[in-house]
């Protein structure tokens, strides 16, 4: 029998098996609001995924993430721990000197963890995403955010100051030459305030943040072993979202956001990723530096993490945290990096 790690954590380079009868995703069909914020149990594996860089009032920087995953052993649902969805949290706290993670699990329709519509929720245990917009708005026009680990927690609102933003052609995005794709939407354009409490005390702190929406069956190709996925909050009011995953062939995409939630998808080999520098973390040489370049668009940034040593030590390891960037551009933003 699996247990709930086996299910959700298989490794990254597991979202390039073979999917059979779960739903795959398709082209030209049309995101619907609020609907899709909820979870979509005949695909096998979704997430909601909040980054924010802020700012304390003891002028230090930090980042905080909190997601949840939906993972499926087999496509559909059931009562209790019959069902075959296998819910994960994630949580992590970065500051210059230290990063704080947190894990937890839940199994099916147990009621520990879940996606409500009426109003809003993602949640598990304690931890929790939930609207407080007001009922003629979306749900994610203003979220309440909380979750707790070892020797730390944090207690945050957005606000939304921009609208929804679809990537790829209309929330399809493409994430190999063979044509693996995911639905993907975001919110970029959030204000976050509120508190986090570390092992020294309570900091308030403000800053942006960006949720990411994703769902799919087979994201990955066979060959993908991980990705190095950015976003950027330049300082003049636009947003960029850039990814390459890597496998035999490295496959890039992103998106260009306007102030106003235009958005200019870009095609493969629009974006050049560059490693500029590696750390030792966790026992492997990790790319905590990068050059991110989009020619056409006049951008060439160097990005600098808060901390080199951001390391997701969960049942799957991963690299996250904050970063800011320089060069034709300014402004902070998030890595996460996986496969490594």
């Amino acid at each position: 029998m699996l247990s709930p790690a086996d299910g959700v954590a298989q490794g990254f380079a597991g979202l390039g098996t073979e999917a059979e009868g779960f739903a795959m995703p398709e082209r030209g069909r049309a995101l619907a609001f609020p609907q899709d914020h909820g979870a979509h149990p005949d695909y096998r594996i979704e997430w909601w995924y909040l980054t924010a860089t802020l700012t304390g009032d003891d002028g230090h920087d930090y980042g905080v993430q909190w997601t949840l995953f939906r993972s499926a052993l087999q496509p559909g649902d059931g009562p209790g721990f019959a069902s075959p969805q296998v819910w994960m949290g994630h949580a992590g706290l970065t500051t210059a000197d230290s990063h704080f993670a947190a894990e937890t699990f839940a199994r099916g329709s147990t009621g520990q963890a879940g996606v409500t519509l009426d109003p809003f929720a993602a949640f598990i245990d304690d931890w929790h995403m939930t609207s407080t917009a007001a009922p003629e708005n979306d749900p994610y026009d203003a979220l309440h955010i909380r979750a707790t680990g070892r020797n730390f927690s944090y207690d945050l609102t957005a606000l939304a100051m921009g609208p929804l933003v679809l990537h790829g052609d209309q929330g399809y995005s493409v994430k190999s030459f063979d044509g693996q794709a995911s639905y993907y939407y975001s919110q970029p354009f959030y204000d976050i305030s509120g508190t986090l409490n570390l092992p020294d005390g309570p900091v308030s702190v403000a800053g942006q943040g960006w949720l990411d929406r994703e769902w799919s069956s087979q994201p990955l190709a066979e060959d993908q072993a991980g990705w190095d996925w950015f976003s950027f909050a330049f300082d003049d009011g636009h947003r960029m979202m850039g990814f390459q995953l890597r496998g035999t062939q490295v496959f890039t995409a992103g998106t260009w956001i306007a102030p106003d939630g235009t958005a200019t998808p870009l095609p493969p080999d629009a974006l050049r990723f560059t490693a500029l520098g590696t750390e030792r973390v966790a026992s492997r040489d990790v790319p905590v530096r990068w050059r991110v370049d989009w020619p056409e668009g006049g951008v060439s940034i160097t990005t600098t993490p808060l901390n080199p040593h951001s390391w997701m030590d969960l049942s799957v390891g991963y690299w996250e945290g904050p970063l800011r960037f320089s060069g034709s551009h300014t402004g902070r933003g998030y890595l996460e990096m996986t496969g490594y």
